[in-house]
């Protein structure tokens, strides 16, 4: 189950962001999806202004280390270099007593013979998408479609949080869905507007159509879906 974040974690994530740390840092230090940080993200500065702070923070490598956590890697550095000496104290002592005793080395080998079996040499398999059937969608969700009342269809790749799929991947066509309704107005430009989807059973009656126009992902806040 998706973590809840405090007000204050949000506004932090919020200053962290902008601040240049990156999402996956963010996610690992207050133990939610990177999902989670982005559907906030977005929340707070808006589609575009999420976008343009998302790319100065994957041009910034560097992550900030408090004293702190300074001061606990010194620590471990210490207590490394403490058990490294009396391991080499120790190795002394056993190679010492070999040495002085009267067993002959053994100087011989056998050979190995190499492992025979078929590589299996296949695609990687596509770990991150949640089958529909899996999924216990909200009540009450909501989609952005044009005037004439048409899907807004994406490829994956136009979703900055899923661009670490691969390229095949990438290359799904998918439909977005929004838990929140503000979010969902937020995203919806001049041209669009927001559809009200009261019953989401529709989606898992609707798959076979999605799936025969090319369309096999829906993208929510927290998964993305399999159709």
């Amino acid at each position: 189950m998706t973590k809840r974040l405090t007000e204050q974690q949000k506004e932090e994530i919020l200053q962290s962001f902008k601040s240049g740390i990156s999402i996956d840092f963010l996610s690992q230090k207050y133990s939610c999806t990177n999902s989670t940080i982005i559907r906030n993200l977005k929340k707070n500065l808006g589609e575009l202004k999420f976008k343009e702070l998302s790319k100065k923070s994957k041009s910034s490598k560097g992550k900030p280390i408090d004293n702190k956590n300074q001061i606990v890697h010194k620590q471990k550095i210490n207590f490394a270099n403490e058990d490294l000496n009396k391991d080499l104290k120790n190795a002394k002592v056993l190679n010492d007593d070999v040495t002085s005793s009267n067993f002959d080395l053994i100087d011989s080998f056998f050979e190995i013979p190499p492992i025979d079996y078929e590589i299996e040499n296949s695609s990687r398999k596509e770990l991150s998408s949640v089958s529909i059937t899996e999924v216990d969608f909200p009540k009450v969700v909501y989609m952005i479609v044009d005037k004439k009342i048409e899907l807004e269809t994406k490829f994956l790749k136009d979703f900055p949080e899923w661009e670490f799929l691969p390229y095949d991947d990438l290359k799904r066509k998918t439909i977005e869905i929004f838990f929140d309704l503000n979010l969902a107005k937020r995203s919806c430009n001049k041209d669009q507007k927001v559809l009200k989807v009261p019953n989401t059973d529709v989606f898992r009656i609707a798959a076979p159509v999605l799936i025969a126009k090319g369309i096999s992902r829906i993208v929510c806040p927290d998964n993305l879906i399999a159709l």
